[in-house]
């Protein structure tokens, strides 16, 4: 049974059990079905290809070489398979399986990580091969399907609703349209522990992100940010906000050692013990004016508990800072330095395809490390490597399109 408040996988034959009861139950063999089975489908007794002769242990093996969208497909070619690729613990298993290595989240997508925390069936309990007792586990279980299907980032569009031709039409006659340029407010850990830097990255790359230019407009004690390109097309502006200055974040960073952060003042707690934090003035002048936040996590270390809950907090607090707050996109880049494999040369770790060991925090992980799914903001996480901007123009399309931007794919 598996402990409360965490995620259990689950082991590959509880999933084959699961499927080679049911397989017994209603088709006890190659050339026989149960009686509703025949009914269903006109009196006429189904026939069974090769692959669906082959056994348990077979089939659940070429369905984890399957995309999602190909196990679907599947499940449309006959009755047995349609019922085969819906059993929930089969898609509990892809779940477990895959989401760590899901490059982005948000908050439509983001899968109900409770139900991964809730208990399933152990190897000591009896499943009951009644129709009246599987139809009820059914109903009992948790739709994982849905849940992959929900958060797998190859699903996702397939998912989302068609606009009609006019609104079509209608968000390119708007596109032709001079709109204000979009400005967003840049902080987090991720900035100034990292051994690259993501603003000088940013500075330096013309063929992802061309700089446009400084804009006119000042706030007192920041500036006016740099403007860059999206697509040769979309201006918009970074104002950066850093918790102290170069030389002392340098300093820490070489000894080691933890920096305050001047972007908050710590006013306490409140009456559940969670931290409270206020923006400094300039902080707050500048979340009033611009359209959205990217916060910079440092996805390479684990954190420390404090560290996670102050982080939540400061989060907060420039969200409640801000005008009109519930409708300003949150971007989280969850950041490290380099690509997996050059990164786990320098720490010493073996990345091995075998285990499938990632350098990294997965980004549903760090959506719930920063209790993202708790604000009304839409937000997203996007793993982003720093030193080639792998995974920055995703999340800057989708930080562009909440905030009114019509972007179409080249």
């Amino acid at each position: 049974m598996a402990e409360p408040g965490k995620m259990q996988p689950l082991r590959e034959s509880v999933v084959i059990r699961s499927l080679r009861r049911f397989r017994d139950a209603y088709f006890p063999n190659s050339a026989r079905v149960n009686r509703d089975a025949v009914m269903d489908v006109g009196g006429e007794e189904p026939q069974l290809g090769f692959l669906d002769r082959l056994s348990v242990d077979l089939q659940f093996l070429i369905m984890t070489y399957l995309s999602p969208v190909d196990i679907c497909r599947l499940g449309a070619t006959s009755q047995y398979w349609r019922a085969m690729v819906r059993d929930p613990l089969l898609w509990r298993f892809f779940l477990f399986r895959d989401f760590p290595y899901w490059p982005s989240i948000d908050h439509l997508t983001m899968p109900q990580l409770d139900l991964l925390e809730a208990p399933t069936i152990s190897d000591n309990e009896f499943l009951d091969d009644t129709e009246e007792g599987r139809d009820e586990g059914m109903k009992a279980r948790p739709d994982y399907m849905a849940e992959y299907l929900k958060g797998c980032p190859s699903c996702r569009q397939k998912w989302l609703p068609s606009r009609a031709p006019y609104q079509v039409v209608t968000s390119l006659l708007q596109s032709l349209v001079p709109s204000a340029e979009p400005r967003y407010a840049m902080f987090g850990p991720g900035m100034e522990q990292l051994d690259v830097s993501l603003v000088t990255r940013l500075m330096h790359a013309p063929d992802l992100l061309p700089v446009s230019g400084t804009p006119h407009r000042q706030i007192n004690g920041i500036g006016s940010g740099i403007s860059y390109m999206f697509n040769n097309l979309h201006k918009f502006n970074i104002l950066t906000l850093y918790s102290s200055n170069r030389a002392e974040r340098e300093r820490a960073r070489e000894q080691k050692q933890y920096l305050s952060n001047k972007l908050f003042t710590l006013e306490g707690g409140d009456d559940s013990g969670h931290l409270i934090y206020k923006p400094a003035p300039q902080v707050q002048q500048v979340c009033q004016v611009v359209d959205g936040f990217i916060y910079v996590a440092n996805a390479e270390p684990e954190k420390t508990a404090d560290d996670r809950e102050s982080e939540v907090a400061q989060i907060r607090a420039v969200l409640s800072s801000a005008w009109g707050s519930a409708s300003r996109p949150l971007l989280v880049l969850s950041c490290v330095s380099r690509e997996e494999g050059e990164a786990a040369v320098a720490t010493n770790l073996q990345c091995t395809s075998g285990n499938r060991i990632r350098c990294r925090t997965p980004c549903v992980h760090m959506a719930k490390r920063l209790s993202l799914s708790q604000l009304v903001n839409p937000w997203m996480v996007q793993d982003t490597v720093v030193e080639s901007l792998s995974g920055l123009l995703d999340g800057i399309s989708w930080l562009l399109r909440c905030s009114g931007v019509k972007i179409y794919a080249s």
